[in-house]
């Protein structure tokens, strides 16, 4: 079954700027979608291992700040 679907031009080019040549446009959706969704993940983990998944990006995101602010400070 196939099914109509519209798109903004913007989308459409940048489905087809990365469309393979052996590939119909459902392929090349299907492989830039790929076949799982972050919402797949709900539930696998329990709260725990959540709290220090967050306290690691937050950490992670810190680091970015200071380097960021380092950078920076050489500019002014």
């Amino acid at each position: 079954m196939s099914q109509q679907v519209r798109l903004q031009d913007h989308v459409y080019e940048r489905i087809r700027s990365n469309k393979r040549d052996d590939e119909s446009f459902s392929e090349a959706v299907e492989r830039l979608i790929g076949d799982r969704s972050l919402r797949d993940l709900c539930g696998v983990f329990d709260e725990n291992e959540v709290a220090e998944m967050r306290d690691a990006i937050d950490a992670a995101d810190e680091r970015d700040r200071d380097e960021a602010r380092e950078v920076a400070e050489c500019f002014e």
